[in-house]
């Protein structure tokens, strides 16, 4: 009989952005079980958002997370939005899709280039983060920052971006879309990625159903889960269908992310093909009053927003549940059977944000 023995992965370990604790059962090199520990960036953001005006929450939610951080800021305001029976421009509404899509690319060329530089594959991470700069100087040039835009508001948004520039977003575009071209027979393809990645960290799609999981680790075992499927924001004017797979292994997970590259760039440009004209938001008056569940589609997953207002300017209560929260149990699934080595690279195919599951 195997003897078995515990190891501590992490809170410090160099694969992980964050922290976080896994407490590894071993029976020689394999897992046989994990227990999570979690808990380490706790900065109390919930009891905060009592503290600010509801407007000022705006752009804390905003900081949850710094990867798909419009996309925390437009969950809270169409939160509030619907809480205060506000109607959005059409045009902010388009413009809230392009910027939530290449938040949604920049989260997918980041996990990218953090996942092959676990396996070792040193020029994958550099091409990853490469193309992801273009996108960040994409987002600088439409909303004057490259992370944290400030952009989204209770009523719409606060920049716009003109048609004259259009032109250069299409350029910008191009040359992603060439890289990810260039990038996909590796990625898809390359002997010693699918040595990593086939048949490594598999669910199935029972497990992924019993555990709640949510985004690309529920696509991958073949749910098409998708929450901008019921239209928020523009998404119901535009064309696209979830991106799935079957086999629920660490590569099903990236060629879900990497197909979704493809398909925002097609959402960013249908939104420019149909942007109407208008306003870009309207005046709010009053304040929140009663209770709302406020629910978008980040890189990670579905995100769910509780909102309780008052009638007063703070509100009584915000609850956030993230989507690395919602897949943790899946993680918990995969790992057992796995080997230590390959530890690190089922860890990061679920795309952990351990800042915006503690907040």
């Amino acid at each position: 009989m195997a003897k078995r023995s515990v190891i501590p992965f992490g809170p410090q370990h160099p694969v992980l952005p964050e922290p976080l604790q896994l407490k590894l059962v071993m029976e020689d090199e394999k897992v046989v079980e994990a227990i999570p520990a979690i808990g380490y960036v706790h900065r109390g953001l919930e009891r905060l958002a009592q503290e600010k005006d509801y407007q000022q929450v705006t752009y804390l939610a905003e900081r949850v997370c710094g990867i798909c951080s419009f996309i925390h800021s437009l969950t809270f305001c169409q939160g509030i939005e619907e809480l205060m029976n506000v109607t959005v421009p059409d045009r902010a509404k388009f413009l809230r899709v392009m910027w939530s899509e290449m938040h949604r690319m920049h989260s997918h060329l980041l996990w990218l280039g953090l996942t092959a530089d676990a396996f070792g594959f040193e020029s994958l991470f550099m091409q990853g983060m490469r193309t992801r700069e273009t996108i960040l100087q994409l987002m600088e040039s439409t909303a004057g920052a490259r992370i944290m835009l400030g952009t989204c508001t209770v009523g719409g948004v606060r920049r716009d971006i003109e048609s004259s520039a259009f032109g250069e977003i299409n350029t910008a575009l191009d040359s992603v879309a060439r890289d990810l071209d260039q990038m996909a027979p590796t990625i898809l393809n390359d002997y010693s990625v699918r040595e990593r990645l086939v048949g490594v960290g598999t669910i199935t799609a029972q497990q992924a159903f019993e555990t709640g999981a949510v985004g690309p680790v529920a696509k991958a075992c073949g749910f098409a889960r998708d929450f901008r499927t019921t239209g928020y924001a523009a998404y119901g004017q535009l064309d696209f269908k979830p991106v799935t797979e079957t086999a629920g292994d660490c590569f099903a997970r990236t060629q879900v992310r990497f197909a979704e590259l493809y398909q925002s760039v097609d959402l960013i440009r249908q939104c420019m093909a149909k942007m109407p004209a208008g306003p870009i938001a309207v005046p709010v008056k009053g304040n929140p009053d009663g209770e709302i569940i406020a629910r978008t589609e980040q890189p990670r997953g579905e995100v769910i927003y509780y909102i309780k207002g008052n009638g007063t300017k703070n509100l009584e209560r915000l609850r956030i549940r993230t989507p690395t929260f919602a897949n943790i149990p899946a993680l918990l699934k995969m790992l057992p059977g796995c080997q230590l080595t390959d530890v690190p690279v089922i860890i990061l195919t679920i795309d952990p944000c351990i800042s915006c599951t503690e907040r």
